[in-house]
């Protein structure tokens, strides 16, 4: 069996799919994107499909080093967003060929079913009571939200009662008969971060996300110091050798790689498995499209250490289309008192709608993430 084309469909609302051929009529899709510059992936995904054509598709590993290593300068955000969905493809392929789910390739399930949470209110966060509500009556339980509006480098007293009101009137309402992570998303900077979480403390996230950006890593030990709250990072950390910097630091309780940023099945297999050497959690980054939840949750059946699943139904990003929109096996996606079963079908697990993906590429929005300041008038992150 070879290789003989890749295509890619950038679609509605900000995903990009991508579909592998052979010569024997067997097709894997992957999900390679990076949100608002799916353009630019798909430019590294046909110069590193050069390496594929004509190769055969079993063997995951060797493309997988060839794409990575074969030329010179590696890593980062689009050449790892390239590899992930590629290679999530070709394990989609090996499994279709042996007739089995991924999981039963990779050793098989550790679990009969992973939680699952789900995105409540938008970018400024607003509705949030009114969004867990809904969600709960489809049977959700677990939630994360942004955790603060913009957030100057040093804020106001004011800034940080009202992103403590908001979290606190979560509380109010629903006591704990729900769980919430927080989203710092970015945000904050490391003057802030320290009194946010203090303020955050009573009310008992979850979780908290990215309480400094990615770069600023060498905070994450000394805010857990200081802390109770589990503190996440991952979803801008693009390799193991990222992870690997961060893990040696410490401080951190849940990594959280994006299956469609973060090499792939195969990257993110080696990332679960060194967190759990340093017996920390996973809890895979996926507000995307139904490959990459898919790939997702082919590791964390056999994870021990995955305890959380993101997906993207219902997101506030969502407009123009919804994750299920382009499967035909939607069913298999069923969450059950907040929980999903295994995808049984071989491959990655889900069907694609292939002639719905087409006449939806015909006229993709390009996507694009907000540009924020602040009152000075600098660029806020957002």
């Amino acid at each position: 069996m070879k290789i003989t084309k890749l295509s890619t469909y950038r679609v509605a609302p900000r995903w990009m799919f991508l579909k592998i051929e052979t010569d024997e009529g067997v097709s894997g899709w992957g999900e390679p994107v990076i949100e608002g510059r799916a353009r630019t992936v798909e430019a590294a995904v046909h110069e590193l499909g050069e390496l594929l054509v004509g190769q055969e598709p079993s063997r995951i590993n060797d493309l997988w080093q060839a794409m990575y290593r074969g030329g010179f300068y590696r890593g980062g955000a689009v050449f790892m967003s390239a590899i992930a969905g590629i290679d999530q493809a070709l394990w989609d392929i090996k499994g279709k060929v042996l007739g089995v789910p991924v999981y039963e390739l990779l050793g098989g399930r550790v679990r009969d079913r992973m939680k699952i949470y789900s995105w409540v209110g938008g970018d400024r966060p607003a509705d949030i009571v009114a969004g867990i509500e809904t969600l709960r009556a489809i049977g959700l339980n677990t939630f994360k939200m942004n955790g603060t509006e913009e957030m100057a480098m040093l804020d106001s007293a004011a800034a940080v009662d009202a992103a403590v009101e908001r979290i606190a009137g979560i509380r109010d309402v629903f006591g704990y008969e729900i769980e919430f992570g927080i989203d710092f998303h970015g945000r904050v900077a490391w003057p802030m971060a320290k009194p946010l979480l203090r303020a955050l403390e009573p009310y008992r996230p979850l979780f908290v996300e990215e309480p400094v950006l990615a770069e600023q890593s060498e905070y994450y030990r000394r805010l857990s110091d200081m802390t109770s709250i589990p503190l996440a990072a991952g979803e801008r950390m693009f390799s193991r050798f990222e992870f690997k910097k961060v893990l040696e630091q410490g401080g951190l309780a849940i990594l959280q790689p994006d299956l469609s940023h973060a090499g792939g099945i195969s990257e993110c297999l080696r990332i679960a498995a060194m967190a759990e050497a340093y017996d920390v959690t996973l809890a895979p980054h996926c507000p995307l499209g139904p490959v990459a939840l898919a790939a997702c949750l082919q590791v964390d059946f056999v994870a021990y250490n995955a305890v959380l699943q993101e997906q993207s139904m219902g997101i506030h990003y969502n407009q123009g289309a919804e994750l299920l929109d382009y499967v035909h096996n939607a069913a298999d996606f069923r969450m059950e008192g907040g929980y999903i079963a295994p995808l049984p079908l071989p491959g990655l697990g889900v069907d694609i709608n292939e002639e719905r993906v087409i006449e939806a590429s015909r006229a993709a929005p390009d996507w694009r993430n907000p540009l924020w300041r602040h009152a000075d008038g600098s660029v806020a992150e957002w």
